[in-house]
């Protein structure tokens, strides 16, 4: 069973994600939250697979809960042995919604537009819990290029992980993830295999301190390693 918590501030909208979660096999709701704030503390006692997270929320954010809530998942991994921190999927009314972005460098997994069919949701939800990209590739390289564009560089030239430590084929597999290719695309690519292209890309985020593959792309455009509309 993938067991989820809710955080949205519309308790219609709530109501009806819980509704469906209950109703499909395989899938049990273990909280419901209002705020961000409350799902920081739910998360805390619940321990979920995966949360599906409310951006724009009244009080503490869903950036802001995410941060919390991955933060506190981290320590608790460093002293629990065998737990898994929970993968974060956004809710989001606009696909190119600059706070999305900030949630992807929180470290959530990345991001389900409100207005998706049950079909779609359930499958991005069991998707993430497997620790996989859960939307097309192709929407994350649209969201972080249109951030991208509007965003001046930084005058005091923040430091960079060092994308010196990676290997060429790392470096080609997150080239290639950062541009829009699935793993099987990107194995079909490089004539390797999916479960190699997987190995590639999480030394690659343990090696720059990433948390999910979504942080992984938008690091790709941040360093230059892919720039907008390559």
């Amino acid at each position: 069973m993938t067991r989820v918590l809710v955080v949205d501030d519309q308790f219609l909208i709530r109501a009806g994600l819980v509704g469906l979660l209950e109703a499909a096999p395989g899938f049990e709701v273990v909280g419901e939250a209002g705020d961000g704030a409350q799902a920081v503390r739910l998360a805390a006692e619940t321990r979920p697979d995966v949360i599906l997270m409310d951006i724009r929320m009244p009080g503490v954010n869903g950036i802001e809960a995410t941060e919390r809530i991955l933060a506190e998942a981290d320590e608790r991994v460093l002293a629990e042995a065998g737990e898994r921190p929970p993968r974060v999927l956004v809710l989001t009314t606009f696909d190119l919604d600059e706070y999305v972005y900030g949630a992807l460098r929180a470290g959530a997994a990345g991001f389900l537009l409100k207005d998706s069919g049950p079909e779609r949701l359930l499958a991005a939800v069991a998707v993430v819990d497997g620790g996989d990209a859960l939307f097309a590739p192709s929407v994350t390289r649209r969201l972080v290029e249109a951030f991208a564009r509007q965003q001046a560089p930084d005058p005091a030239g923040a430091a960079s992980p060092d994308l010196g430590v990676l290997t060429s084929r790392e470096r080609e597999v997150l080239t290639l993830t950062a541009r829009g290719l699935s793993n099987v695309e990107i194995a079909d690519r490089l004539y390797i295999s999916e479960a190699t292209v997987k190995t590639h890309l999480n030394r690659t985020m343990s090696k720059l301190g990433l948390g999910s593959r979504a942080q992984a792309v938008v690091l790709a455009y941040e360093t230059g390693l892919v720039t907008p509309g390559g």
